[in-house]
């Protein structure tokens, strides 16, 4: 068992911090300020070719597990980017990951390439206002005429939709009401993003101005056959296998913001002078620090044992659940603990802490809450009765 990067790893790490180093956080301060896509730094990580990191090698990827795609985004997230760096091209880890498993041959060479090389932005359309994280009662409809279907319903929380060019949509093909299984009925398709019947409406909110987040009224979108991926009704299988996956990368993102957290909140310390001493001195400042620092290492390893498990291709279900929810506490934590360190002064944006919490907050949410992964644990690793 070793715990350190492998010559590899440690390549991902210093490239990816390379960059970050050209988008230092007056530039997310401003970001925050003003919103608007960041598209000098999304632009960057294409030219590197980062885009398609876990992509396959055939279709212009770089064929690296979730391992090294969490050491990436973990990288950009601690660079002081945050959750701002990390949404920018947070669907290309893993998000089309449905069309390299289930796509045909044709699809992946025609969907995949121009993803991976900026030319393309993609949003992820699953949730709807009325479901939540029951995704199985999605409302959304896709009727079949002839070669092509006609959609209509709605959509919330999507990530990009206002820079986006495709759409990866989770639609129901037959009525709930017909199925014996709400899991079936329900098709995945990857198709463009046409304005003229998709009303996309910005969500003003807490943070992570950036990157934006949407509502999605649809209104007779119709979708050739070919861009549906894998078979009718089988679409929420497919989106499963990016779930793991996913938690992994929002665990690795809170240590990354946890960790800046705590390296502005020891850098203030040293620094701050009260009554003839610095501020850290004192052991009431020492000591909470300290344990952020240890829950955010032990976090991290329980992130470092899934991402291991998704790698070697083994079940890490408990453990991506685990590190999802044991991430997003410590990095919030320290995120919190990095204001009170700095007193007043963690209220003031030009010290980016209190930035750092109100991003960090999207790991505490999403993509599913703490109680949901509580019960998860509790049913399928402590095998107690379900309770919903």
């Amino acid at each position: 068992m070793s715990y350190e990067y492998t010559e590899q790893q440690e390549a991902v790490r210093e490239a990816v911090g390379k960059i970050c180093e050209r988008f230092p956080e007056s530039y997310w301060l401003k970001r925050d300020a003003e919103g608007g896509f960041p598209q000098d730094f999304y632009e960057a990580f294409a030219e590197g070719g980062w885009l398609g990191i876990a992509i396959p090698q055939e279709y212009g990827g770089s064929g690296l597990g979730v391992t090294e795609s969490a050491i990436m985004m973990q990288t950009v997230a601690a660079s002081g980017a945050c959750m701002s760096g990390c949404g920018t091209f947070h669907i290309n880890i893993f998000g089309l990951m449905p069309v390299v498993v289930f796509g045909t041959e044709e699809q992946k060479r025609r969907m995949l390439p121009p993803m991976i090389q900026g030319k393309v932005k993609t949003c992820f359309g699953v949730t709807e206002p009325n479901t939540g994280l029951n995704t199985t009662q999605l409302r959304t409809r896709a009727v079949r005429k002839g070669d092509r279907y006609v959609v209509h319903g709605q959509k919330v929380w999507i990530s990009t939709a206002q820079v986006a060019e495709k759409i990866l949509l989770l639609a129901r093909t037959t009525p709930i009401e017909e199925v014996t299984s709400h899991s079936d009925g329900l098709s995945l398709f990857y198709t463009d993003l046409d304005r003229s019947k998709v009303d996309v409406r910005l969500i003003d909110k807490m943070g992570r101005k950036a990157v934006d987040s949407n509502e999605l009224f649809i209104d007779g979108l119709e979708i050739p056959v070919e861009n549906r991926i894998g078979e009718e009704g089988k679409g929420f299988r497919y989106i499963l296998h990016g779930l793991n996956p996913e938690r992994i990368l929002l665990a690795s993102e809170a240590v990354g913001i946890g960790r800046v957290a705590l390296r502005r909140a020891a850098d203030y310390a040293r620094e701050r002078i009260v009554f003839d001493r610095p501020i850290g001195q004192n052991q009431g400042i020492q000591h909470p620090l300290a344990e952020n620092w240890m829950e955010l290492e032990a976090a991290n390893l329980m992130m470092n044992k899934a991402a291991w498990l998704y790698d070697q291709g083994k079940d890490c279900a408990a453990e991506a659940n685990a590190a999802k929810f044991l991430c997003a506490e410590a990095g919030y934590r320290a995120c919190e603990r990095a204001i009170l360190t700095h007193g007043g002064f963690g209220y003031a944006k030009e010290f980016h802490v209190e930035r750092y919490l109100r991003e960090v907050m999207i790991a505490k949410i999403a993509p599913v809450s703490a109680e949901m992964i509580k019960s998860f644990i509790a049913e399928r690793v402590l095998k107690l009765p379900k309770s919903y």
